[in-house]
């Protein structure tokens, strides 16, 4: 071999080409002798599986965000309490996108002598831009989808609104100074879920019908909204265009905005996407280590002969760096191209569960981190080792046990951790999930080394105890202390990402699908006078509905915290201004809530009455700035009332249950007015009670939300599907981790086999102790991946998902069995070429 040297007057363009010549020659003689295929496999499948979830999460995020925006109407609206500015209009029609506008406000409906209160929506042409409206003849019947909206002179009144005025389809209603026919009964809105709360029945009218109305006038109290489709870029270009346009009161609101039960699912939808990439790129990781470790130890001897002829370190690192960037390029491309086939098949797959929409193409964006995750987990992982080529002494080529030094091995791997971590983060594209995932990992790495290490020293009380073959394997593992315990951890981090993806990935699905119930409830009953609740309790509890709750609703905006005014101005998120703005939703409770639970501070004790102390929702704590023990003044009905916050709860918002920001002790509110809530199931053969209801309790406003709970099912659904499918590659990464774990000692097996081959042992007792080897490797790893695969799913249940987790007892049972049984079986297969080589082959090889 030429070693080239670098001289003053040599050119640095001749000099790297020259080595750029070398690395290439030698990737090719390092791919022919077949030491660089595993560390290939190992990036293949990373940048693979990073580019398919890359790439299919992408789509399904997309998917899924045009399938909430028919709980919108749209992709995106705009909304006002004043005429929109018409160049918003003109904004989006340049941006191509699609409009429609309604508007919304309170009118009285008059029927002969019968008036009513109502919530008008009026729509025009377009009219909703996602999903769809739905009608039925007759109250409380089956509903049925239409592609149009009221015609002219025909209204659509809900089955509230028709059931209070005694009215059929067909007859004749009164709107300001205008008669309309009742063309439909209108049975659900997509964008009602923006407004599931709102007291007064519905009333949907056409857009054209206003004017002849005269209801709108100078000071009406009317929101009006541009609804906006179309594609992602072309919206948010729009947002970015029209932001700093926006007048005071003007505002955009997005899918995620318009129910907190749509946006917790979401949210916890993109976490578990997220975790299944993370998983992918850690074990991605940990293969390439392993694989990388080995191919530098197999180049020892070479480096050796190399600094005999007169290498020099710097050269030796340019070299071997060349070598894995160019192998990085290839198999990131290939990586790439596979991944995008991947998530091609899997969302063929998945289309099968999606009825009236395909899947969008999936955007460029998941190209470089799928690229970036090749080069850093490579280079991060392959440089350490390789740097430590630097130190293998020349003298290596007459004593073969001399190998570099391992005094800088920490701080050689420090860097790649941190490079790994930052990746992970943006991957993870939320920092908590990608903390919790990197400290669980690293938390995990070192038990797994403690306790690997201690299990593997005391197998020396064993090999005493059983037999010859089971005694070679014990003392194998026992004489490779360090290499053994490394083994252990690469092994349980395999099988525990293997876990992971059948039992604790099930455990935390089923617990996110448990979070809304069969039964969940599916009505409210809102707008209940203080003397209707005694009437309405009986009258559930005669149907039985015995253990329905129902709950006063007060309504007082926050003025105040700990004496300082509170305004919309001190707040720069949008969120926290608008609940500045508006008015909450008090109640007083003596019983913590099944689906709350207290997080900070202390619940008041049984029997508390008054004034004076409030509970807290986290998440309105965290956006207002609230702290525990500070004091709050809300406004309500123009008096103060003032209370010092002694909890915080979390509060589950997707379990469809009544639930409120703010909660006082009994009695707290007994003084301010008020109106009753309740939620409750009712099974589909029960809807008449509903009509019954209505008749006794015609103040009752009844709001069904069976079809809004159904949305969010399917969206539970198709994510639950997503994630099977994602993990598949997450499956393959660990199998590379296992594989490229068993081969990392391939070596050092066939060598000992042919040792003791040579000294007269049959082909089967070395056989017999491969297998005790592996399988006392696969137990010791099984048990451990198990323990942290319980640990960590519990972490993530709790602290990032939210929902109690189920331990489940089966994961050890299933642990000792894949490690004992896999990692048996998969390392005899790999070490047949130990038992097929003659011994002195192997003998004179190594």
């Amino acid at each position: 071999m030429a070693v080239p040297e670098t001289t003053s007057d040599q050119a640095p363009m001749a000099y790297w080409l020259t080595i750029g010549r070398m690395a290439l020659r030698a990737l090719a003689r390092d791919w022919q002798a077949g030491e660089l295929r595993v560390l290939a496999v190992a990036l293949l499948i990373a940048v693979a599986s990073v580019a398919a979830v890359g790439f299919f999460t992408d789509r399904i995020q997309q998917a899924m965000e045009l399938k909430a925006s028919e709980l919108l109407g749209a992709d995106l609206v705009v909304a006002a309490p004043n005429l929109l500015q018409p160049s918003l209009t003109e904004e989006a029609r340049r941006q191509h996108l699609q409009t429609a506008e309604t508007l919304n406000f309170r009118s009285v409906v008059i029927a002969g002598e019968m008036t009513q209160l109502a919530e008008v929506k009026a729509v025009g042409p377009g009219y909703p831009l996602r999903g769809a409206l739905q009608v039925s003849d007759q109250p409380f019947a089956p509903p049925r989808i239409v592609a149009d909206i009221p015609e002219p002179g025909q209204v659509w009144l809900d089955e509230r609104l028709i059931q209070t005025l005694k009215l059929q389809v067909g007859d004749a209603v009164e709107l300001g100074t205008r008669s309309f026919r009742i063309g439909q009964i209108l049975a659900y809105e997509p964008d009602r879920a923006g407004d599931l709360f709102s007291i007064a029945p519905r009333l949907l009218m056409n857009l054209a019908d206003i004017p002849s109305t005269g209801l709108i006038q100078p000071g009406s109290r009317v929101e009006y909204r541009l609804l906006l489709a179309g594609e992602p870029a072309a919206l948010e270009m729009f947002k970015t265009t029209v932001k700093p346009l926006l007048k005071i009161g003007e505002k955009l609101q997005g899918v995620r905005e318009a129910r907190a039960e749509l946006r917790l699912a979401l949210e916890r939808a993109e976490r578990f996407l997220h975790l299944a990439a993370l998983v992918s790129v850690i074990l991605a990781g940990v293969g390439v280590a392993i694989a990388a470790r080995r191919f530098a130890a197999r180049h020892w001897d070479s480096v050796a002969i190399m600094r005999c002829v007169g290498a020099t370190q710097p050269l030796i690192v340019r070299l071997f760096v060349l070598e894995l960037v160019t192998l990085a390029a290839v198999a990131g491309v290939a990586g790439l191209v596979l991944g995008y086939v991947a998530q091609y098949g899997l969302s063929g797959v998945l289309g099968q569960l999606i009825s009236r929409t395909e899947l969008p193409a999936p955007s460029w964006f998941p190209i470089w981190p799928a690229l970036a995750t090749g080069f850093v987990t490579l280079l991060g992982f392959g440089l350490p080792p390789l740097l430590r080529l630097r130190e293998v002494p020349p003298l290596r080529v007459l004593r073969r046990d001399l190998g570099p030094v391992d005094t800088r091995l920490l701080a050689l791997y420090g860097p790649a951790l941190l490079a790994t971590a930052a990746l992970l983060i943006w991957q993870a594209g939320e920092l908590r999930l990608a903390l919790i995932v990197c400290a669980g990992v690293a938390a995990t790495t070192v038990v797994l080394s403690l306790a690997a290490w201690g299990l593997v020293k005391a197998l020396n009380l064993l090999r005493g105890r059983v037999g010859v073959a089971w005694r070679f394997g014990l003392a194998n593992i026992a004489r490779r202390g360090p290499g053994s315990a490394v083994q252990v951890v690469a092994l349980g981090l395999g099988l525990m990402a293997l876990l992971m993806l059948t039992l604790v990935r099930t455990d935390l699905l089923t617990s996110w699908r448990s979070s809304l119930p069969a039964d969940a409830p599916n009505h409210f009953l809102i707008n209940i006078q203080p003397g209707e609740v005694e009437g309405i309790r009986q009258f559930l509890r005669e149907r039985g509905l015995s253990s329905v709750e129902l709950y006063p609703m007060v309504r007082g905006r926050l003025t105040g915290i700990n004496g300082r005014p509170v305004e919309p101005n001190d707040y720069q998120d949008p969120r926290a201004k608008r609940l500045v703005e508006r008015e909450f939703n008090l109640s007083q409770i003596e019983r913590l809530q099944e689906d709350n639970r207290i997080v900070a501070g202390q619940w008041w004790a049984a029997g508390a009455r008054g004034q004076g102390v409030a509970s807290v929702e986290q998440g309105l704590a965290k956006d207002l700035g609230i702290a525990l023990h500070d004091t709050l003044r809300f406004q309500i009905a123009g008096q103060s009332l003032e209370a010092e916050v002694t909890s915080l709860r979390s509060v589950e918002w997707d379990s469809f249950r009544v639930n409120f920001f703010v909660v006082f002790p009994p009695s707290a509110l007994a003084a301010y007015p008020a109106t009753w809530i309740t939620s409750f199931h009712l099974p589909a053969g029960q809807k008449p009670l509903l009509a019954e209801l209505v008749r006794h309790y015609p103040s009752v406003t009844v709001l069904d939300v069976e079809a809004l709970m159904g949305k969010v099912r399917e969206i539970m659904d198709r994510v639950i599907a997503a994630v099977e499918y994602v993990f598949l590659f997450t499956l393959a990464a660990g199998l590379v981790v296992l594989y490229a774990a068993i081969q990392a000692t391939q070596d050092e097996r066939r060598f000992e086999s042919a040792v003791l081959r040579t000294l007269g042992a049959q082909r089967a007792m070395v056989r017999e102790s491969l297998l005790a080897e592996f399988a006392t490797l696969g137990l010791l790893a099984g048990v451990l991946a198990a323990t942290a695969a319980t640990v960590l799913g519990f972490v993530l249940s709790r602290h990032i998902f939210d929902f109690p987790y189920q331990f489940n007892p089966w994961i050890w049972l299933l642990g000792a069995s894949a490690g004992v049984v896999g990692v048996g079986l998969a390392g005899l297969i790999g070490a047949r070429s130990a038992l097929r080589q003659p011994p002195w082959r192997a003998l004179r090889e190594l």
